[in-house]
């Protein structure tokens, strides 16, 4: 039953029709506040204030897709300059982490990395970093050369792996002589078994071994590694394994949506872990909203519980 789910959901986030129907919705207006405070900077930046009070990092990313026009992307590359700016004046610890298509990279790969670099520079200017958001299968090598190109020229700078996806072990070691970034998640599209580990138990399999060897490895080099799940018992049993090489609760990072799990975070704060809160902004919310059903059977309880009063 939770593989038909998240394949119907999948399927739900990929509709156009349904993409240009729901939203207007008010039940589905209500329901996407379980996972964004709003759609407005404004009311991303405000959500940030009381997780910094308890020692949580914040991370930003304004949400939609493919573009149709490099002007498009150029206004994204503006407004995430805002949106440092913004984390400066405010005082935040706070990041930012954009998809490669919100910057043109369908249309001109170039001009996108043009933008990484400049993104990448005034993040660094405020002591902030810039992450790389992953895609679709489709957008794997591509993601992965551009941040081999921006990595060489900008340190603060990481890039999302997905560990359902075959390959992404060797994508690790290709990318380790860069002291890579590295934001390890389990994966939310709706990829062929050929490419991807499709069963739960491979897919967490995959995603502690990548974790422990990269930490492991990384011993005395100047690595970062984001755990990008809500699955707080494999995060502890990432913890556990590593503990006995000398690698403790802060030489990691746990990084978790906005809304969800929120007691954990505030718990795995105050045990010692580095913690981190996506928080995602924008109207352009329906696609990743259905994507963030299909990743956890409970999403869909706490989805259908926000229906009602």
């Amino acid at each position: 039953m939770g593989s038909l789910m998240r394949r119907v959901f999948l399927w739900v986030a990929r509709n156009g029709w349904l993409k240009d129907r729901l939203p207007r919705l008010p039940f589905m207006q209500r329901a996407v506040r379980r996972f964004m405070p709003g759609e407005s900077l404004e009311d991303a930046l405000a959500a940030a204030v009381p997780l910094q009070a308890a020692g949580i990092g914040s991370m930003y990313t304004k949400l939609g897709e493919n573009l149709s026009s490099l002007a498009e992307a150029d206004a994204v590359a503006d407004q995430y300059i805002a949106v440092l700016d913004a984390i400066k004046a405010r005082a935040l610890r706070g990041e930012i982490s954009v998809k490669p298509t919100q910057l043109g990279l369908d249309l001109d790969a170039d001009r996108a990395l043009t933008h990484l670099v400049r993104l990448a520079e005034h993040a660094a200017a405020i002591d902030s970093y810039l992450w790389i958001d992953m895609e679709g299968s489709a957008y794997t090598e591509p993601t992965i050369r551009l941040y081999e190109r921006l990595r060489a020229v900008q340190p603060r700078t990481g890039i999302c792996l997905q560990a359902y996806l075959r390959r992404t072990a060797g994508d690790i070691d290709r990318l380790r002589p860069l002291d890579p970034a590295i934001r390890l998640v389990k994966g939310a599209y709706d990829e062929s078994e050929s490419i991807a580990w499709r069963d739960k138990g491979e897919v967490d399999g995959s995603y502690r071994d990548l974790a422990v060897d990269f930490l492991t490895k990384g011993r005395g080099r100047p690595v970062r590694l984001g755990l990008g799940t809500h699955d707080v018992a494999l995060i502890e049993r990432i913890a556990a394994a590593v503990t006995p090489v000398g690698i403790e609760r802060d030489g990691f990072e746990i990084e978790m949506l906005y809304g969800i799990r929120t007691s954990e975070q505030f718990r795995l704060a105050k045990a010692g872990y580095r913690v981190q809160t996506l928080i995602a902004y924008g109207d352009a919310w329906f696609p990743w909203y259905m994507r963030r059903l299909a990743e956890r059977p409970a999403n869909v309880t706490f989805a259908i519980r926000s229906l009602f009063p």
